[in-house]
C-alpha cells in the first residue's frame, strides 16, 4: 500500500457499537457513518484497551498498554507520542477537541500537535453548567461546535500533508440533544435529562421510563454526531482531498443501559462515601463496554469486514504505517499495525485483547475514571478477549467469569466452572501480557495466580 497524504481520526466518546447501522442496528439512524463504512474496512473484533476516557487517549498517543504503567494522569515525559513522530516526519498535526481533560492539570495530551484547539463546551466543573448558555440553535451544542471548528481547520490544512484529530465528548452524558433528534426514538419525550447513577438503576429509584428516556436521548446524540461527521466528510470532498485522505472513526468504550441485571453507567460507584469521596466498586467490563466500533477508510483499498482480533493500542502504529512514517527507534510499541488486514490479509491478528482500568490495589486513592482522586475498594477485573471467549479476572482468589461469545453473545451464563482449562489459558496469557509490558511487581503479584 502506498502511503496516503492525510489522516483524519474521529473519536466520539462512549459510542456503543450496536448503535451503528453498519454493525446491525435497525433502530439508531446513522446514515453518514454507514455510508463511510460501505467503502471502508469495518472491524468486527476491535476492543478497548485502557479504560475509560483518558487511558484510551494514552493508548492512541503511545501505542502501548497504558493501563499497565499509568493511571488517569499526565502523559509520561519520557514517552514519544504519535503527534511528535508525525511532526518530525514533516506532517502538520492538528487537533480539535471538546473532551475536557487533554490539557487540564498539566496532562499534556496536546504534546506533538502543532495546532491544538480545545473547545469549552463541556460541563463547568465549578458551576455544573454547560457552555455556552443559552443555546439558540443546534450550532451551540457540543458536537456541532467541535465538527464545525474541525471544518474550519481543514480549510487551513488541506494544501499540506496533515494529521487531524477530531475528538468529541458526545455521545457522553449528559444526554441533552435538541429535541428533534429525540422524537424519533421517544415520541412522548418530555424534555427531561436523565443522569446515569453508575449503579443498578432500580436500586437507586429510577424507573423503566427513566431508562427509556436516557436510551432515547443517547440514541439521539449518536444521530447528531453522525450528522456532523457527515458534514466533515463533505468538507473533505468539497476541498478536493477526499481521495487523498484516510478517515478513521473510533471511540473509547461503550456504556450499560440496563444490561447485566440493571447496570446503568460504565462503572459501579458505591453510594457510601470514604474520606469524603465516592469510591468505585468492582466494575466488570462486559461486551457493551469493551467491544467497540472501528471504521477505517483508506483511499484505493476495497471495503471489507475485518474479522481479526484488534485493540485500541494498534491504532497508533497503524496510523504511522498508513502515513509511511517509521515506528520510533528504541521505543518498543505494544500495538501492532492492522494495515495488513486492511489489505485483505486474513492471517495475523491478536491471540488476546485486554480491556482494563489502570492497575490498582484496594485501599489506593488514585485517578481511575476522572481527574478526581477516589478510593478503590475492590480489585477491578480486566477483560481478556479472544475470538471465541471472554474472561473477566480481577485478582488471586476472586471468582472469574468466562463467557462463550458465539453461543452467548450477551454474556448471560458464566461457564468458568465448566471450562477450567480455558480459564487457566486465558489467565496465563493475561499475566504474560502484563509481564511483557513491564507492569510493576506490586500489581503483578496479586494477579499471577487464579
Amino acid at each position: 500500500m502506498n502511503p496516503v497524504k492525510n489522516v483524519v481520526l474521529i473519536v466520539a466518546d462512549t459510542f456503543r457499537r450496536d448503535h451503528l447501522g453498519c454493525y446491525g442496528s435497525a433502530i439508531v439512524h446513522t446514515p453518514h457513518l454507514d455510508r463511510l463504512a460501505a467503502r471502508a474496512a469495518v472491524f468486527e473484533r476491535y476492543y478497548a484497551a485502557g479504560f475509560p476516557t483518558m487511558p484510551t487517549r494514552a493508548d492512541h498517543a503511545l501505542g502501548k498498554w497504558s493501563f499497565t504503567f499509568m493511571s488517569w494522569e499526565p502523559l509520561p515525559r519520557g514517552e514519544t507520542t504519535l503527534g511528535q513522530l508525525l511532526g518530525e516526519a514533516g506532517i502538520r498535526t492538528a487537533a480539535v477537541v471538546d473532551t475536557p481533560f487533554y490539557v487540564a492539570n498539566g496532562f499534556g495530551y496536546d504534546r506533538g500537535f502543532q495546532h491544538f484547539l480545545e473547545l469549552q463546551t463541556q460541563p463547568d466543573s465549578q458551576r455544573r453548567r454547560l457552555v455556552p448558555r443559552p443555546r439558540t440553535s443546534e450550532h451551540d451544542y457540543c458536537a456541532p461546535r467541535t465538527f464545525l471548528t474541525a471544518e474550519q481547520a481543514l480549510e487551513h490544512l488541506y494544501r499540506d500533508r496533515f494529521f487531524l484529530l477530531v475528538d468529541t465528548w458526545d455521545p457522553h452524558e449528559p444526554w441533552d440533544p435538541p429535541e428533534w433528534y429525540v422524537r424519533p426514538y421517544k415520541p412522548d419525550y418530555d424534555g427531561r435529562i436523565v443522569h446515569p447513577p453508575y449503579n443498578y438503576y432500580q436500586e437507586v429509584g429510577l424507573t423503566d421510563d427513566d431508562l427509556a428516556t436516557a436510551r432515547a436521548c443517547y440514541a439521539a446524540e449518536c444521530t447528531m454526531v453522525d450528522r456532523w461527521v457527515g458534514r466533515l466528510l463533505e468538507r473533505l470532498e468539497s476541498l478536493g482531498i477526499e481521495e487523498q485522505t484516510a478517515v478513521i472513526f473510533a471511540t473509547d468504550h461503550g456504556f450499560y443501559f440496563g444490561e447485566h441485571g440493571g447496570l446503568f453507567g460504565k462503572m459501579i460507584r458505591l453510594r457510601t462515601r470514604l474520606q469524603n469521596r465516592s469510591p468505585w466498586a468492582r466494575s466488570p467490563l462486559y461486551e457493551e463496554c469493551a467491544h467497540i466500533p472501528l471504521i477505517v477508510y483508506v483511499p484505493g483499498l476495497p471495503p471489507r469486514r475485518v474479522a481479526q482480533l484488534t485493540s485500541a493500542v494498534d491504532l497508533m502504529p497503524s496510523i504511522l504505517e498508513v502515513l509511511g512514517v517509521p515506528a520510533p527507534e528504541g521505543q518498543r510499541l505494544h500495538g501492532r499495525s492492522f494495515v495488513p488486514a486492511l489489505q485483505g490479509d486474513s492471517a495475523g491478528g491478536r491471540d488476546i485483547a485486554v480491556t482494563s482500568m489502570p492497575l490498582t490495589s484496594p485501599g489506593e486513592v488514585v485517578g481511575v475514571v476522572d481527574s478526581v482522586y477516589r478510593n478503590v475498594v475492590q480489585y477491578q477485573p480486566a477483560t481478556v478477549s479472544t475470538a471465541e471467549w471472554t474472561l473477566l479476572y480481577a485478582a488471586r482468589g476472586e471468582a472469574a467469569e468466562l463467557y462463550h461469545l458465539p453461543t452467548d453473545p450477551q454474556q448471560r451464563e458464566n461457564v468458568a466452572g465448566h471450562h477450567p482449562g480455558v480459564v487457566e489459558d486465558l489467565h496465563r496469557a493475561y499475566v504474560a501480557l502484563l509481564e511483557a509490558a513491564g507492569a510493576a511487581e506490586e500489581y503483578l503479584a496479586p494477579r499471577r495466580d487464579l
